[in-house]
C-alpha cells in the first residue's frame, strides 16, 4: 500500500507533483536540446553536401580537362554548378535555423568569430579579383588559387576557432579541409577540381559517420 500511495502522489496532478508523462516529456526535450547544441547539423545533411561537392568538382573537372591553354570552368559547367551551390546553401541554412532555434551559449558563434570568417572569405575573393585584373594567368587565378586557397585559408581559420572552443571533431574536419586545399594546389589547375571534389566528399562523409556514431553512443 505504501508503494502504491507514493506512485499516486508522484503522478497525481492534485498533489502538485510532476506526472510521469510530463517528466518523460521534459526529459526528452532536454535531451533533444542537448543534442542540438552538440550537433546542430544531422548526418544526412553532410551526406547531401558530400554528393553536391563531388558533383561540383566533377562538373568543373570535366569542363576544364581538355582546355589548352587552361581558361577555367565553362559556362555550361557553371550552369550546373550554380544550382547545386544554391541547394547546398538553402539546405544548410534551413537546417541550421530549425535546429538552433532556442539554442544559446557556446553552441552559437560569437560576433567576432562570424566577423573573422566573413573577412577571410571576402579577402580571398578580393585578392582573386586583383589577380584577374592584373592579368595573371587563368591557370593560376581560376585554377589552383580559386580551388585551393579558399579551402586552405578558411580551413585553418575555422580550425583555430574550433580549437579555441575545444571542439576537436570540428577542428579535425577543418584541418582536413585545409589539407584537401593544399593537395588541390599541388594537383595543378585541372586536377585541382577533381582532388577538391573527391577530398571534400570524403571529409564530409567522415563527418557524417562521426556524428552518427556519437549520436548512437
Amino acid at each position: 500500500m505504501t508503494g502504491t500511495r507514493e506512485i499516486a502522489q508522484f503522478g497525481g496532478a492534485d498533489d502538485g507533483g510532476l506526472g510521469l508523462r510530463e517528466a518523460a516529456t521534459l526529459l526528452e526535450q532536454t535531451g533533444r536540446q542537448a543534442r542540438r547544441e552538440l550537433e546542430p547539423y544531422p548526418p544526412w545533411l553532410f551526406v547531401v553536401r558530400a554528393a553536391i561537392v563531388l558533383a561540383v568538382g566533377g562538373a568543373a573537372w570535366l569542363s576544364v580537362r581538355g582546355q589548352h591553354p587552361y581558361q577555367g570552368p565553362t559556362v555550361s559547367a557553371i550552369l550546373v554548378i550554380a544550382p547545386l551551390l544554391v541547394v547546398n546553401l538553402v539546405a544548410t541554412l534551413a537546417v541550421a535555423r530549425r535546429r538552433t532555434t532556442g539554442v544559446s551559449g557556446r553552441s552559437r558563434l560569437r560576433p567576432v568569430e562570424i566577423t573573422v570568417m566573413v573577412v577571410i572569405w571576402v579577402g580571398v575573393y578580393v585578392v582573386l579579383g586583383v589577380l584577374a585584373g592584373a592579368g595573371v594567368s587563368p591557370a593560376i587565378v581560376y585554377g589552383w588559387y580559386l580551388v585551393g586557397v579558399p579551402l586552405i585559408v578558411a580551413g585553418i581559420a575555422w580550425a583555430a576557432i574550433m580549437a579555441a572552443r575545444a571542439n576537436w571533431r570540428e577542428c579535425g574536419t577543418a584541418v582536413a579541409v585545409a589539407v584537401v586545399g593544399a593537395a588541390a594546389v599541388f594537383a595543378g589547375p585541372v586536377g585541382a577540381w577533381a582532388v577538391a571534389g573527391v577530398g571534400l566528399c570524403i571529409t564530409l562523409l567522415g563527418s557524417a559517420a562521426a556524428i552518427a556514431c556519437r549520436q548512437r553512443a
